[in-house]
C-alpha cells in the first residue's frame, strides 16, 4: 500500500457523520461509557470462567489483560488522534488495507464480537436479577429479561448522543462506587487471606493461565467503545486517548478490587460453580443478605450501562461501514437514517443471540473474532501507517505477538475442552471473509458496469 496524506485517507461518509454529532460526547461521558461496557462485561459476566481457569491467581489475570489492553490500545490512540471518526475501528482498518476484503471482514468481525457482547451481559443482568427468586436456571425468564434490556437499551439510545452519554455518566458512578463499597467491605470482612487464596495455586497450568488472559482481555475491550465514537468526542485529538487511558485505569483498579474480594469469600470451586453470579454469591457470606441484595442491584446497573454502551458504538461502526461501502445494507421499508437502521439490526441480532444461545459458549467465539481483529490492525498500522502517525515499532509488534501467544493458549486449551467452539469460531471467521469478498466482488462489477 502506498503511503498518501491524510485527505487520500479519508473514508466515504466521515466527514457527515462525524459533522452530525460532532463535540456531543465530553471526556467524563467517553470514560463512562468506556468504563460502562468494560465492567459490565468484565466483572459480572467473565469473572467465573477466568477463575476456573486461572485458579487462585485469577486477580492476576486482570493484570496481565490490562498490560496487554495497554499494548493495544497504543494503536488505536495513535490512529484516533491522527483521524478521530466515528467509524473507529473501521476507519483504522480501511486506512491500513484500504476498502477492501480485509479491512471489511476485520471491521465485521469487531462489530460481532462487540453484538455477543450484548448478548452476554444482557443475559448475566437476566441472571442477577432472578437469583434472589433462584429463579436463575429457568430458560424462558432469562431470556425474557435479556430481551426486556436490549429493548431498553434500544430506546435509550434511539433519544440520541446526550441521551447515552448522561444515562453512562450516572450509571457509571454509581456502579463503580457501588462496586467499591462491596469490594472492601468484603475484603475487610473475610480478610485477603481466606477463600481462594488459601488454595494451592500450583494447581494452575501456565497455558490455562495464559487462556485466562483472553477473557480477561475481552473484559477490557470495551475502550474500543471509545474509538467507534472518536468523532463524537469534544476536541478528540486531545481527549480520545486521555479517555481510553483513563478507563482502562478505573476499570484494571475495579477488576482488582472485586477480584480480590471474591477470591477471599469463596473456593476457586464456588466461584466456579455460582460463576454467572458469582459476586452476588461473594456478597452473601461476606456481608450477609443485605451484601447479597446491595450487590444484585450493583450487578442491574453495571450491565444495563454496559449494554446502553456497546449498543451505541457497534450501531454507529455498522453505519460508518454501510457508509463506507464495505457492509450490504437494506432499509427494508423503514423511513429514518442508516444509523436508526443499524441501531435495530444491532439489538435485533443481540436479542436473537440473548435468547437462542448459549452465551459462554458464545464469549469464546467473541475471544476468537476479536483477538483476530486486533492483530489485523496492529499488522496494518505497523505495515502501512506507522511513519505517517509516529507510532513505535516495537510497541506495534510486542502487541501483536502478545495477541498471538494468548490467541495460541486459548485454543489449546479450548481444543482440549470443547473443541466444537474452535470449529465454529474458524468456521465464522472464513464465512466472514467469504461473504465480504462475495459483496465486494459484486458491488466492483456493478460499479464498473
Amino acid at each position: 500500500m502506498t503511503q498518501t496524506n491524510h485527505e487520500d485517507h479519508a473514508a466515504p461518509g466521515n466527514h457527515d457523520a462525524d459533522q452530525e454529532n460532532k463535540g456531543t460526547i465530553s471526556l467524563y461521558g467517553g470514560i463512562a461509557m468506556g468504563t460502562g461496557v468494560m465492567i459490565g462485561a468484565g466483572i459480572f459476566a467473565l469473572t467465573g470462567q477466568i477463575a476456573e481457569l486461572a485458579g487462585p491467581l485469577f486477580p492476576l489475570s486482570f493484570v496481565a489483560g490490562a498490560l496487554i489492553t495497554a499494548l493495544a490500545a497504543y494503536s488505536y490512540i495513535k490512529m484516533s488522534n491522527a483521524w478521530p471518526s466515528s467509524g473507529g475501528i473501521a476507519m483504522i482498518l480501511q486506512k491500513a488495507y484500504g476498502p477492501g476484503v480485509v479491512a471489511a471482514s476485520a471491521s465485521l468481525l469487531m462489530a460481532l464480537s462487540m453484538v455477543i457482547n450484548e448478548s452476554l451481559v444482557a443475559r448475566t443482568f437476566a441472571t442477577y436479577a432472578l437469583r434472589p427468586f433462584g429463579m436463575e436456571q429457568n430458560n424462558l425468564l432469562l431470556s425474557v429479561l435479556a430481551l426486556g434490556l436490549i429493548v431498553f437499551a434500544y430506546l435509550v439510545n434511539a433519544a440520541g448522543n446526550r441521551s447515552v452519554s448522561g444515562f453512562s455518566l450516572v450509571m457509571s458512578a454509581i456502579k463503580i462506587g457501588g462496586i467499591a463499597i462491596f469490594a472492601l467491605t468484603a475484603i475487610w470482612a473475610s480478610g485477603l487471606f481466606s477463600g481462594a487464596f488459601t488454595q494451592d495455586a500450583s494447581m494452575t497450568g501456565g497455558g490455562s493461565f495464559l487462556a485466562s488472559v483472553a477473557f480477561s482481555i475481552l473484559a477490557f475491550k470495551g475502550f474500543t467503545t471509545i474509538t467507534n465514537s472518536g468523532g463524537e468526542i469534544v476536541d478528540p485529538h486531545r481527549n480520545v486517548g486521555r479517555t481510553i487511558i483513563y478507563s482502562i485505569i478505573i476499570c484494571v483498579a475495579t477488576y482488582l478490587l472485586v477480584a480480590l474480594a471474591v477470591g477471599s469469600s469463596l473456593t476457586i470451586g464456588q466461584i466456579v460453580e455460582a460463576r454467572d453470579y458469582s459476586l452476588a454469591a461473594a456478597a452473601k457470606p461476606a456481608l450477609g443478605q443485605i451484601g447479597f441484595y446491595f450487590t444484585v442491584i450493583i450487578a442491574l446497573a453495571a450491565t444495563t450501562s454496559g449494554v446502553i454502551a456497546s449498543v451505541f458504538a457497534v450501531s454507529r461502526m455498522l453505519a460508518m461501514l454501510t457508509k463506507m461501502k464495505m457492509i450490504p445494507h437494506s432499509h427494508f421499508g423503514m423511513s429514518g437514517s442508516i444509523r436508526s437502521h443499524m441501531l435495530i439490526y444491532t439489538v435485533v441480532v443481540a436479542g436473537a443471540l440473548a435468547v437462542l444461545f448459549d452465551l459462554s459458549r458464545i464469549a469464546s467465539l467473541g475471544v476468537f473474532f476479536y483477538l483476530v481483529m486486533d492483530m489485523l490492525v496492529h499488522w496494518g498500522v505497523f505495515r502501512h501507517l506507522r511513519h505517517e502517525i509516529g507510532a513505535k515499532a516495537t510497541v506495534l509488534l510486542t502487541a501483536l505477538a502478545a495477541d498471538g501467544v494468548i490467541l495460541a493458549a486459548f485454543t489449546m486449551i479450548k481444543l482440549r475442552s470443547d473443541p466444537m467452539i474452535v470449529a465454529y469460531a474458524i468456521g465464522g471467521i472464513m464465512l466472514v471473509f467469504a461473504a465480504e469478498w462475495i459483496f465486494l466482488s459484486r458491488q466492483s462489477r456493478e460499479e464498473r458496469e
